[in-house]
């Protein structure tokens, strides 16, 4: 049996002080996919296995993989090394990662496609990614957030749709145009999935979840409400029905100024925001309501220089002043050197 780990009675993590409300005078910091192949430990690890779900479902080197930019750079939150996609994989479809061409999926356009699917979630199968937390909980420092995550319904269901990534998600879209009462259904089957994965997330030792919406951005207001805003919300409040002070930031990336529905009927703690958006809009309209976390670009951070002095000191004068989490506004770049990285961190802390 699993066992569940301890966290410390008292420690000081910034970044839940945060997601509190709390203003630091230096914002807690750290970076979407900062566990990854810009680092050149993750790629001796990523060459000794044979494929990426492999070393999601392998424990010990996970919980590796999830420390080490901790160890190299001292971020203030270490975030799950998993993906998304172990949801669809529980829930039974067929996933896998070829090298160089992204995740591959067994498509489900059909209701009888959907009907093969698990009507719930197979914790069983998700419980090397538990056995992860509870290795890095009890690894970590007791001042390092440590966070879980989870892929937001809609962002899931693009892939499993249409069984790969694509540039404008048309045919999961298409699908919710066309035949929106199965759509819905794997919509519903998704939050009912997320919840329970997140409670035992939690269970296992994380401090706060992200749930990452990659492509709401591509969502008309109207389908937006629907497919972002709705499953958020019920997966919030499902899971503060088994963990009541669960903490959660929201990452509708691209929603621009949708955001502010975002905020008024999702209950999270944090919002995340790409570099697309106007700060003075989130300052003013998100941040009066919510912790902010973000919102560097990836670009900018691979550019260094005075560039990215200049695009650090942007984002401190827009948000250090309420409750902030210094971030990227998405994943960093595999090709971003690590110098930048340190010369970020240098920025951000004085």
């Amino acid at each position: 049996m699993r066992k569940v780990a301890q966290t410390p009675a008292r420690c000081t993590r910034t970044l839940v002080e945060v997601l509190d409300g709390q203003v630091q005078p230096i914002p807690p910091v750290w970076m979407m996919r900062q566990a990854g192949r810009y680092l050149p430990e993750y790629r001796r690890i990523r060459e000794g296995v044979s494929g990426f779900l492999d070393l999601c479902f392998t424990p010990k080197l996970a919980a590796e993989v999830t420390l080490q930019p901790i160890r190299r750079f001292d971020f203030d939150a270490a975030i799950l090394f998993s993906d998304i996609l172990v949801v669809p994989h529980a829930l039974g479809q067929t996933v896998t990662f070829a090298a160089g061409e992204g995740p591959q999926l067994s498509p489900v356009v059909t209701a009888a496609e959907l009907e093969r699917l698990r009507q719930e979630v197979d914790l069983a199968a998700l419980e090397p990614v538990f056995e992860t937390i509870v290795r890095v909980r009890e690894a970590l420092p007791p001042e390092v957030t440590l966070l879980g995550f989870c892929g937001a319904p809609w962002t899931v269901a693009t892939y499993m749709v249409a069984g790969h990534g694509t540039p404008d998600q048309a045919p999961a879209r298409l699908m919710a145009y066309r035949d929106t009462g199965t759509f819905a259904r794997l919509i519903d089957r998704l939050v009912e999935a997320s919840i329970a994965y997140l409670i035992e997330q939690f269970r296992a030792g994380v401090d706060a979840v992200q749930v990452f919406d990659t492509w709401a951005g591509v969502l008309a207001p109207e389908e937006f409400e629907r497919w972002c805003v709705a499953p958020a919300a019920r997966i919030v409040a499902g899971v503060r029905e088994q963990v009541p002070d669960a903490k959660f930031i929201g990452f509708p990336r691209g929603a621009g100024s949708l955001l502010s529905r975002y905020v008024d009927r999702v209950p999270v703690d944090g919002v995340g925001v790409d570099w697309m958006i106007d700060r003075e809009f989130v300052r003013t309209r998100i941040q009066s309501h919510r912790a902010v976390q973000g919102n560097l670009d990836p670009l900018v951070l691979l550019a260094g220089g005075e560039a990215l002095d200049a695009a650090v000191d942007a984002v401190m004068a827009a948000f250090a002043g309420g409750p902030f989490i210094f971030n990227l506004g998405h994943g960093i770049l595999p090709e971003t050197p690590i110098v930048h990285v340190e010369r970020m961190l240098a920025r951000v802390r004085g």
